[in-house]
């Protein structure tokens, strides 16, 4: 029996391919199912270490088996419709898109939480997004820049408390000195999510950087 599930599968995520397996992007779950009903993308599917391609009715086919055979394990995910099931996909793969997009790394709010683990690098405490801030470690009235290597992510308590000071001048120590990451840290976080371990297959070495 599916199991029901309070979170809509439609949040989660699903990696595009470009036509020679590369990665090229993470969309939606809603924007996967997209692309492949408007035949832009089949999915990419493994059973028992083998890769198999799925075009959309032939997908739909497989998850109304799967459902109807019961075939549910704890990190497959179904949209229900009141005609048939369709199992969420995990990897498409566009039919005609051959280009791979610059990798880049953008500095933003979501990158920046991420990569602290939304922990508040003075207190270590790690809170909600509504309850974090950026803080610039040297601040900008000093010159200090908006880069990955000058801002940390800071709880609104301690954020307040340093004020317009460097850490030193107002008796505040940081976690660890803060970098630019390796890799994309919104990407580094979905991987450690068991339903995307497929994703491992493709990302690998500087893909790690695939904009979320």
């Amino acid at each position: 029996m599916i199991k029901a599930n309070s979170v809509s599968p439609l949040t989660g995520s699903v990696l595009v391919l470009n036509r020679f397996y590369m990665p090229v992007h993470v969309v939606s779950v809603r924007r996967g199912v997209v692309l492949l009903f408007r035949e832009l993308a089949e999915v990419i599917h493994v059973e028992q270490g083998q890769y198999f391609n799925y075009d959309f009715c032939a997908w739909l086919e497989l998850s109304e088996f799967m459902a109807a055979e019961d075939e549910f394990c704890e990190h497959r995910e179904f949209i229900r419709s009141v005609n048939f099931y369709l199992e969420v996909p995990r990897v498409v793969r566009l039919y005609h898109y051959d280009k791979v997009p610059r990798q880049t790394l953008r500095f933003n709010r979501r990158n920046l939480f991420a990569r602290d683990g939304y922990r508040c690098q003075f207190c270590e405490i790690q809170f909600p997004t509504s309850q974090l801030s950026f803080d610039h470690v040297v601040p900008r009235s000093r010159g200090g820049q908006t880069t990955w290597e000058n801002v940390v992510c800071s709880c609104l308590k301690c954020n307040g408390r340093k004020g317009d000071r460097t850490p030193e001048e107002a008796g505040m120590r940081l976690t660890k000195k803060p970098a630019r990451p390796r890799h994309n840290p919104m990407l580094s976080i979905k991987l450690d999510n068991p339903k995307y371990e497929i994703w491992r297959t493709f990302l690998t070495g500087s893909n790690l950087s695939v904009e979320v």
